[in-house]
């Protein structure tokens, strides 16, 4: 099980839970430390202070608050942990939302959220039911490392899970990334849906969905702790020249997608029909002739294959 990072309370009105948080997420990245080139010595970052310009230990290093370049104001974690906030000590729940009313960039880490003994069952899974029935997440405050936060309470299988969310003003405006304008029509706007289409899953799973890069480091660690040539590099694919043609790349793209997922394309290099692009008008003819052509207008107008 993995260990309690945090022990607190969920206030829901006048209902509390106790609860402990733990993570829902494990870190399997392969970690590097420092080593001096010549003779594979560990290098570390040592703690001195500037004014006795000697090593620190730990249990003589506090926080502080730099309120001008010559004064510090110290903090304790005393101080910290008896903030007058009533989210000090409980992650309160200010309102319920529907999901899709977030935007995802708000939405971080995750955390799972376990009741605190036998008394704290009951409540738990009052909130856990509630939740789940009512097909909404609960917004929450707490303060945790330093800071108050903002969070939403979602229900995954059997448990609460508590995600941190960013605050309004830590969203950057992306106002200054929008593309300068350009002209799309709606056989583009068409191919690039059925290359959408073509590349749906129902779930993410699949060797696809795995750490490549991690696997292959691993590789390299052994084959050099066995002193081995690590394995070569596979050859690069050709890399294709500049896209004139947008049709052209969206049915490749759509082609390369069925094949690697061993659908029959038909051996046929545009694999996906598109409307035809409108014709421009025809001259006027004289009344013998269009009174010809009326007959096929109404008949209509067949889409042409892409």
């Amino acid at each position: 099980m993995p260990r309690t990072i945090w022990s607190g309370a969920i206030s829901f009105g006048l209902v509390t839970v106790p609860i402990h948080v733990q993570s829902a997420t494990e870190d399997h990245s392969i970690r590097f430390h420092q080593y001096h080139l010549e003779d594979m010595g560990r290098v570390r970052v040592r703690k001195f202070c500037e004014l006795e310009d000697r090593e620190v230990e730990s249990y003589e290093i506090g926080k502080g608050y730099e309120w001008a370049r010559d004064r510090v104001v110290p903090i304790s974690d005393d101080d910290l942990g008896n903030l007058p906030l009533p989210t000090a000590k409980a992650v309160e729940i200010e309102a319920f939302v529907p999901l899709e009313s977030i935007d995802p960039i708000r939405i971080g880490e995750g955390y799972y959220l376990a009741p605190d003994g036998q008394v704290a069952a009951k409540p738990y899974e009052l909130l856990r039911r509630a939740l789940g029935r009512s097909s909404r997440v609960a917004i929450a405050k707490w303060a945790w490392h330093g800071r108050e936060r903002l969070g939403i309470l979602r229900v995954k299988d059997d448990v609460i899970v508590l995600h941190l969310m960013r605050w309004p003003d830590e969203i950057r405006d992306p106002a200054g990334l929008v593309p300068p304008p350009v002209e799309l029509s709606e056989d583009e706007i068409q191919g690039a849906l059925a290359l959408m289409d073509s590349m749906t899953r129902e779930e993410l799973e699949g060797p696809e969905f795995r750490d490549t890069y991690t696997e292959a480091l691993e590789q390299i660690i052994e084959a050099k702790r066995e002193h081995k040539e690590p394995s070569a590099p596979p050859e690069p694919a050709a890399e294709p020249g500049q896209v004139l043609d947008l049709m052209a790349a969206l049915n490749a793209s759509v082609a390369q997608a069925r094949a690697a997922r061993g659908e029959d394309t038909g051996g046929e290099a545009e694999v996906h029909e598109l409307p035809a692009p409108k014709k421009a008008p025809a001259k006027k003819q004289p009344a013998r002739k269009a009174a010809k052509k009326t007959a096929k207008k109404t008949a209509g107008r067949r889409p042409r294959s892409a």
